[in-house]
């Protein structure tokens, strides 16, 4: 029966994308190690630019890992207490273990870091346009203005 779970097909999907992303992880690891043992060998190397990239490719991929732990969790209908960590159901307002109080948004989907940047961009737009209607509001009021003190 789990075969035609939609919601076991969904988990499977962050599953994979999860394995893919510890994957790349495991990489980036050794090509930092080898860029190390350069360093290591030739002292007039400087691999620092380079090790750097990697750890944050590192530090994004494992945020993104727990985005989608945290997705996972909301598929099975949990989530987990920000205080004690405890898995929890979507249901409850308060953790079982702890007491902490949940928020309104820890029984929404959450929502991954591209999610969340595109909204800002989104946020970021409009706000632009809204600015920019002020503005031609107001350059059209000011020639009506500079008229009616003429005509005085």
């Amino acid at each position: 029966m789990a075969l035609f779970d939609p919601k076991a097909k969904v988990i499977s999907n962050y599953q994979r994308s999860i394995d893919e992303r510890t994957s790349s992880i495991r990489k980036y690891y050794d090509e930092i190690g080898k860029l190390y043992y350069d360093q290591y060998k030739d002292m007039n190397v400087d691999n620092t630019k380079d090790i750097n990239t990697r750890c944050e490719a590192i530090t994004r991929l494992s945020n993104e890992i727990e985005d989608y732990k945290l997705k996972i969790l909301f598929e099975r209908g949990l989530k987990k207490c920000p205080n004690c960590g405890t898995e929890n159901s979507l249901e409850y307002g308060f953790c079982f273990k702890c007491g902490s109080k949940f928020d309104e948004e820890s029984s929404k989907e959450p929502k991954t870091d591209f999610e969340k940047a595109e909204e800002a961009v989104e946020e970021a737009a409009e706000a632009v346009e809204e600015k920019a209607e002020e503005a031609s509001s107001e350059a059209s009021e000011a020639p009506a203005e500079e008229e009616k003190k003429d005509e005085e």
